[in-house]
């Protein structure tokens, strides 16, 4: 997870400590980051599969959420920033975890561009903001330590502020390549980091932060509508599909009784 957080950050932000020779199309390194990214997110789930001991039924569970994720996006995407998507990612990067949450993310976002013909270079940074999304409800306080009205309002808050952040960290990759927007918006390849970065936030407040505030908006209400239940569910297919029952051994040196011995003693006393 380490590695592809180093390299998602890298991608995202090499325009920014980029001189102004340098080509700044992220449609010549997405090809590249995408080649990273599908061996990355196999060796997450094979690590997370030999840390947790889940099994093929679990591997299985995350396909089909991946699959509703997926058929959820067209029903809000390009209306006001509504998508009921990132609700499900909240619940469900909650219940498996950071690792299986940011592979869920990732593929969701894989097989929502295919279903609606959203494959282009913004996929692959696409995919690694919607893992971070989800990781990030895996990385909350544990179900210990939080549960019921607490675990609804505080999964209710990261998803608010998860989609600001998805939404300002998409609105990276793609205000490096428009230009002639102002000169208080726009991205000056060569000038100082901070001066650029002060444009960007102008950028997003002028542009996308409509759109961030429906999707935040969406996001909250459908978990406090839905979140208590559909967290039930998650945590009881999780239990049935990843883990096998428990085995339990007895204290050292005691021996479980004998049933005809005991037969036999019944006998004796009738």
């Amino acid at each position: 997870m380490v590695l592809v957080t180093l390299i998602g950050i890298a991608a995202f932000g090499w325009p920014l400590l980029a001189d102004r020779q340098s080509g700044l199309a992220h449609s010549q390194d997405a090809p590249w980051l995408f080649a990273a990214l599908l061996p990355l997110l196999v060796a997450v789930v094979v690590a997370t599969i030999a840390d947790q001991g889940m099994d093929a039924k679990a591997v299985a569970m995350l396909g089909v959420l991946a699959a509703v994720g997926a058929a959820l996006r067209p029903l809000g995407a390009g209306t006001a920033g509504l998508e009921p998507m990132f609700f499900l990612m909240v619940l469900s990067g909650r219940v498996l975890g950071p690792g299986f949450g940011f592979v869920l993310g990732s593929v969701t976002m894989f097989a929502s561009a295919l279903l609606t013909g959203g494959v282009g270079p913004w996929m692959p940074f696409q995919m690694l903001a919607l893992g971070w999304f989800s990781l990030g409800a895996g990385l909350l306080p544990g179900p210990e330590r939080v549960r019921g009205r607490a675990e609804l309002a505080m999964l209710a808050a990261y998803g608010f502020l998860g989609s600001f952040a998805y939404g300002t960290v998409m609105n990276l990759q793609g205000w490096v390549l428009l230009q002639g927007m102002g000169q208080g918006v726009s991205f000056h390849p060569g000038d100082p980091v901070a001066q650029n970065l002060a444009r960007f936030v102008a950028y997003c407040a002028a542009t996308s932060l409509g759109w961030d505030l429906g999707r935040a908006a969406l996001t909250v209400v459908l978990t406090l509508a839905l979140g208590a239940t559909l967290l039930k569910a998650l945590r009881r297919a999780t239990r049935k599909a990843a883990f096998d029952a428990p085995v339990s051994f007895g204290r050292e040196g005691a021996s479980a009784p004998d049933p005809l011995s005991e037969g036999d003693t019944a006998g004796h006393d009738r």
